[in-house]
């Protein structure tokens, strides 16, 4: 509104002084009233600031040129300096507006009421207060409120604000919800799993929150720079105003004059506003492909990658094992061998056990289990019925005394079994790739990875099929965390210059690599939360193939905010020096900045585009 009145009443000055020259105190007058309309609030603005300890603030350098030129004569010069600064806020603030939608979009992802279900009836509650294992209903058009277990039902779920996957997603008794999915098909009774503050969608809203608050080194030198640089040209600004006068170069009005177009050119909004933003942008469009990054200095990291690693389970596997066979001892029954293992397994939520049970099939008496122990890693025991059962590793079955036969030759997960010390079997399994693995290791080798690696706690020989299967240059296999670690930082040592090493990985023994690797990545449908936690970045759907994606969208945002920071310092050197030179007049130094300023939005907008 301010804009609009100050430029009608500066038309109408210019037009009154033109046209109606005497008597000349009314265009004056027109013309001091547009100056003051268009100056006011960032005049305001100035002095706030100067209270506040900010003496060089950007307000202050358009008001020091503005009332510069009202002091020697040129006040529509002056109110052109307040409109056009005026002019680029507001153009500044519509693309900013627009690169937010992404994040916008997310807030609306979390819906705030239940619909809880107790004795066959459902009520509306608020979400907050469902509890842990209790059930709720999800009507066909609404969204997942809580993270948790569908019980009753089959549907399609809609998981592109969360995942950035577009197709649908059949879901069924026995698969797990994340909250913030639409449900397309059918009602839904689900259990919950997890309180409304530790669902998947609040997660997402905390890290996207948090996200700017965590600085690429590239924002941190603009921030350092712009303390330094304005008291800087402010000094100029005045020698360019007194030095050639005295030295009889130049009039005083003329070095005031130049003074000022050097003090208004030489605002750094270009430099301070663009690359903040750009980095915004990145994470915001990392986000609408499922790729969450928790910083502009994670996002900054991520673009330097040079080596990944992988976990193979849940990462570059279904994650999903299914029993492919059985090796029994003699006298052991498959059905004996299954129920003991499931005894060992019952209380572990790892997706090996998870199989074990599910080929069993059969409820257990968990009261009549004593001792459980699990050693990360290795396996686990039990006493079941008097006996000592262990499942596990062939090196932890071995540790414990018991007397094994050669491991099988098939590539196949082998969860060796014994009772009381004695062999009874191993538990064969198998875990399929997903369907976009070797798509992803491809997508990552056009895009100049040097190097992928799979570092896992499963057999040599799976690893080894694994990695043949979907084209990785390095697997290791049996290793425990940490093992793991020693690998890490074998690869670390392969990196050459400025190279970054990543490691994608899902499970709570994946923690302490994922701390270690320069960028720790988790999988965030099947992920532990410990390793989301950790992790700099979450692949909110599970698809190795995003981790390509992110790459693509980090690197584009440091080409373009390097592009912004080299084409604001060298059309500003060039525009500084010839105001220096008496050559740009001050409405046109102004439209200078604003317009560099503008170019470099406009370029930050880019990272939005649908093809990078």
């Amino acid at each position: 509104m301010t804009l609009a009145a100050g430029a009608v009443l500066l038309a109408a000055g210019v037009l009154l002084k033109v046209f109606l020259p005497d008597p000349a105190w009314i265009s004056m007058a027109v013309l001091l009233v547009a100056f003051l309309v268009a100056a006011a609030e960032i005049m305001v603005e100035a002095v706030n600031n100067i209270r506040r300890g900010d003496v060089f603030g950007e307000s202050f350098l358009m008001a020091i040129a503005g009332i510069g030129a009202v002091c020697i004569g040129e006040i529509p010069e002056g109110v052109m300096v307040f409109l056009l600064y005026r002019l680029g806020e507001y153009l500044q603030t519509k693309a900013v507006s627009s690169s937010r939608k992404s994040i916008s979009a997310l807030l609306d992802v979390r819906p705030d009421h239940a619909n809880l279900l107790e004795n066959g009836q459902s009520r509306e509650v608020e979400a907050a207060q469902v509890q842990v294992g209790q059930t709720i209903l999800v009507r066909p058009g609404e969204k997942v409120p809580l993270d948790g277990t569908v019980l009753v039902g089959s549907s399609q779920l809609d998981t592109a604000a969360l995942t950035g996957e577009s197709m649908p997603r059949d879901i069924g008794p026995g698969q797990p919800v994340m909250a913030g999915c639409i449900n397309l098909g059918g009602a839904l009774e689900i259990r919950v799993e997890k309180s409304f503050g530790e669902s998947t969608a609040s997660k997402i809203l905390e890290m996207v929150e948090h996200a700017s608050e965590k600085k690429a080194s590239s924002e941190k030198f603009i921030t350092r720079f712009a303390r330094v640089y304005t008291p800087i040209v402010c000094l100029a600004a005045a020698i360019v105003a007194v030095v050639p006068p005295l030295f009889g170069l130049m009039p005083w009005s003329q070095s005031i004059y130049s003074a000022l177009c050097f003090l208004v050119i030489s605002c750094p909004c270009a430099l301070v506003i663009s690359v903040p933003l750009s980095f915004f942008a990145g994470i915001g469009r990392a986000s609408r492909e499922g790729v969450l990054v928790k910083g502009g200095n994670h996002l900054e990291t991520l673009s330097e990658a040079q080596i990944v690693a992988f976990d193979k389970t849940g990462t570059l596997t279904e994650g999903r094992f299914s029993v492919s066979g059985c090796l029994l001892a003699d006298g052991v029954s498959q059905e004996m061998l299954l129920e003991l293992a499931a005894q060992a397994e019952c209380r572990s939520t790892h997706p090996i056990a998870q199989s074990i049970l599910a080929a069993y099939g059969k409820p257990l008496d968990e009261a009549a289990l004593e001792g459980y122990q699990e050693v990360p890693g290795h396996g686990v025991s039990v006493t079941a019925g008097g006996r000592r059962v262990l499942a596990g590793k062939r090196e932890y079955l071995l540790e414990e005394g018991v007397s094994l036969p050669e491991a099988p030759s098939a590539a196949a997960t082998a969860v060796y079994v014994a009772a009381d010390g004695v062999y009874q079997g191993a538990v064969l399994l198998r875990d399929a790739p997903k369907r976009d693995a070797k798509a992803a290791i491809s997508a990552l080798r056009s895009l100049g990875i040097r190097k992928t690696a799979m570092l896992s706690g499963d057999s040599k020989p799976v690893v080894a099929e694994i990695a043949r299967e979907i084209g990785l240059d390095q697997a290791s296999g049996e290793l425990l965390p940490q093992d793991k670690l020693a690998e890490l930082n074998r690869l670390r040592d392969q990196l050459t210059g400025k190279g970054r090493l990543l490691y994608a990985g899902d499970g709570i023994n994946d923690t302490p690599v994922l701390a270690s690797a320069d960028i720790g990545i988790a999988m965030g449908g099947l992920g532990a939360d410990a390793a989301i936690e950790t992790a700099d970045v979450i692949i909110m759907g599970d698809e190795p193939s995003k981790i390509a994606s992110g790459i693509r969208i980090a690197r584009r945002t440091n080409r373009i905010a390097t592009e912004n920071i080299v084409f604001a310092i060298a059309v500003k050197v060039l525009v500084m020096i010839l105001s220096v030179m008496g050559h740009v007049e001050l409405w046109a130094g102004v439209f200078a900045d604003v317009g560099v300023c503008m170019l470099c939005v406009l370029n930050t907008l880019r990272i939005n585009r649908k093809n990078i």
